[in-house]
């Protein structure tokens, strides 16, 4: 049978259910890095979890969603500054995991397959050896990718990647770096676009912490964030300061001559063409020919990393024939032509010191080990995350241990294995983190609980945990919650680190004084956060709820919750039992809500919040009757002629239907607008039944009928 005559074939649930998982994973982990700067998973994690779901949708075309992780570039732009659309997308490289000399083999093996017997006339006149294509081998510099656009030989827009597809206008702050040309030297296009790494040498990283130090500020981790940290600064001044580096790699687009054909053939040939310009182009960079010489490319580089005055996490191969780069052509979010190929993590021995319980944003508890510092990778590292409770247990790190501790993809730090040959006779007890905090929270004393399947342990006392305040508060004020218009991540970062915020019934106790003299904060401003804060006291039980932000409690579970009940007590009253008796809450969400109204942190904040005058109606639960969308589940996709998305949604709700974020073989319909992507096409090979606007309407008019 012809292959490609087959059907495809059909995942598993376990299939679905790792895919999910992998998306939301990828997402997460995408945010911290490119977003908040701050890693949560080492690169090679990162890159061995992005390949699982690459090969998952690949087998099985039927998993893959237009909101996957690998049908974009991660990243989001900061709102300091103005955004740009960038005129060819600033893609990503495909990441080889094998860190050996297969890994250059194996790429040189899929460009030659790919390229196939149609192309080796061609490569016969390029190069003698036919078999053999030619690569440009560079370094992966560990910085920040920047887009430089130039005018008539002069620098106009400096943006970085952004989501790839928009950035940040940050042209005022990149004029300070001195390796960026401010005018091209010789004859230029009268339109380039550059792309490079903005990057800060160790040395220069060295000389701000000593800097750091002497004003008694926290020092600076490691050169990549800090690069891109200084880029970010709303003070252009503290980027020269800090003496950045640039190095040219590409260019966006290929500029054409007067003949309307391309002024390069090769991409080596860009290399020159921008050291010509006035670029600094790496000096490491080389043309080479077949997998042999780009395996010798990565052994030198392997072997001299360690003496390079600035950071890099791998090499990378181009193909270097520019109409060869076009056949290859890309997928997805990935040029075919290139990869990125990256090392092993070096190691080093050290000692614990201390093991220590630290209580995140979401009041997720994370043991941290504390160790002798040790340089590894020319980095200082003096504490490693063990992530859980069952980590610790699984590697049996104690106090006083000998550890073998390496960078993973030269970022983050990691205890590989335990030495237990070294380890002293008065090593420590075992790691138990329950028993070593007795049940209760490091910072508030509430109870902390670890819920079935799931490795961390939590604390309970998410309005009360001096941890979790930040996240409580702007959770509280979103939109969909009680909504204080105005009260964003700096805001509330100034309102708590001054100690004006405590707890949220704090926010209703606020005097213009004491907003006013924050900074960059006017009177008229400060009156529009206070008019705010009073207007959102007028809300509802189940914005209420769902700003409590109780565990595993969401908008829809909320609504049930004031629906089912009708009164605030009575929910916070209610037993597990009584708790299961809602729609969609089982016994997770049952557990949930009646721990969190166990603690009596929490009760005492809901309390003061009702005394400050938040206040919603209530009454008796509301009866409903059953209608045709009860226990029905909707999935919206594309864009619909009239409603907003939210707006078919509360509509379907208020019906008794639900609406899923994904479809499955238990979608009742799936509601399609214009650009209606992979959900419909989901829709469509499972048969489930699709409506447009007018259908939907017609159904919801129906269910009316019938009440």
């Amino acid at each position: 049978m012809n292959k490609d005559l087959r059907p495809n074939p059909q995942p598993s649930t376990i299939d679905i259910a790792r895919a999910e998982q992998l998306r939301v994973m990828l997402n997460h982990y995408a945010h911290a890095y490119y977003s908040l700067d701050k890693p949560e998973v080492p690169d090679a994690e990162f890159d061995r979890l992005f390949v699982e779901l690459q090969t998952l949708e690949t087998n099985y075309p039927a998993l893959l969603t237009s909101d996957s992780p690998t049908q974009r570039v991660g990243g989001k732009v900061s709102e300091a500054f103005r955004q740009v659309r960038h005129d060819v997308p600033m893609l990503s490289i495909k990441t080889v995991t094998d860190t050996k000399a297969s890994g250059a083999i194996l790429f040189d093996q899929e460009i030659r397959k790919k390229l196939g017997k149609a192309t080796r006339p061609q490569l016969q006149q390029l190069f003698d050896d036919p078999d053999e294509v030619e690569y440009v081998a560079e370094l992966k510099f560990d910085g920040l990718a920047m887009s430089l656009r130039y005018e008539d030989g002069v620098l106009v827009l400096a943006a970085t990647r952004g989501d790839g597809e928009v950035g940040e206008d940050v042209t005022e702050n990149v004029r300070k770096i001195p390796e960026i040309p401010l005018r091209l030297m010789g004859k230029a296009p009268a339109i380039l676009e550059v792309r490079g790494e903005v990057y800060l040498r160790f040395d220069k990283l060295e000389a701000i912490n000593r800097r750091q130090k002497e004003l008694g500020l926290p020092k600076f981790v490691n050169p990549r964030n800090t690069a891109a940290g200084t880029i970010r600064q709303l003070d252009s001044a503290i980027v020269g300061q800090r003496q950045l580096s640039f190095f040219a790699y590409a260019l966006a687009a290929l500029p054409l001559g007067h003949d309307g054909k391309a002024l390069f053939d090769t991409h080596w040939k860009v290399l020159e063409a921008l050291r010509g310009w006035g670029f600094k182009v790496c000096s490491y960079s080389r043309c080479v020919r077949g997998a042999s010489e780009l395996v010798a490319f990565h052994e030198l580089v392997a072997r001299e990393r360690v003496v390079l005055p600035f950071a890099i996490d791998g090499v990378v191969y181009k193909v270097n024939q520019l109409d060869l780069q076009t056949q290859l052509g890309f997928r997805a979010r990935e040029p075919n032509w290139a990869v990125a190929h990256k090392f092993p993590p070096e190691e080093q021995p050290t000692s614990v010191i201390e093991i220590d319980i630290q209580v995140g944003r979401t009041g997720k508890l994370t043991p941290v080990a504390f160790l002798e510092p040790v340089d590894v990778g020319g980095v200082s590292v003096s504490r490693v995350t063990l992530h859980n409770d069952d980590e610790t247990q699984c590697k049996d790190v104690r106090i006083g241990d000998i550890v073998i501790v390496r960078r993973a993809g030269d970022v983050i730090p990691e205890i590989v294995r335990i030495d237990l040959e070294k380890r002293p006779i008065d090593v420590g007890r075992p790691f138990e983190m329950f028993v070593r905090l007795q049940g209760k929270c490091p910072i508030c004393a509430s109870a902390i609980v670890r819920e079935e399947g799931e490795a961390d342990y939590r604390c309970t006392g998410g309005l009360f945990c001096s941890a979790q305040r930040k996240q409580a508060i702007l959770h509280f004020a979103q939109r969909r919650a009680v909504e204080v218009e105005g009260l964003g991540d700096k805001l509330v970062d100034q309102l708590v680190d001054s100690g004006i915020i405590h707890t949220l019934p704090d926010l209703y106790r606020l005097g213009l004084t004491a907003l006013a003299n924050l900074d960059r904060m006017a009177d008229k401003s400060a009156l529009n956060i206070l008019e705010a804060l009073q207007k959102s006291k007028q809300t509802t039980l189940p914005r209420f709820l769902f700003g409590l932000g109780i565990r595993h409690v969401g908008e829809a579970t909320a609504k049930e919750l004031a629906r089912h009940f009708g009164q605030l007590d009575t929910i916070m009253a209610a037993s597990e039992a009584q708790l299961l008796e809602v729609a969609d809450v089982g016994p997770i969400v049952a557990k949930s809500i009646r721990t969190f109204f166990d603690q009596p942190h929490n009760v005492e904040v809901v309390e003061q919040l009702r005394a400050c005058g938040v206040t919603w109606p209530e009454g008796p639960p509301a009866e409903r009757a059953p209608t045709h969308l009860s226990g029905k589940t909707f999935v919206l996709t594309g864009t619909l002629p009239t409603l907003a998305r939210e707006d078919a949604k509360a509509m379907i709700e208020a019906a008794g239907g639900k609406v899923a974020g994904s479809v499955s073989k238990k979608t009742s319909y799936v509601v399609a607008g214009a650009e209606a992507g992979s959900k419909l096409d989901k829709a469509q090979e499972l048969g489930v039944p699709v409506l447009d606007e007018a259908g939907l309407m017609a159904l919801l008019e129906a269910t009316q009928d019938d009440q």
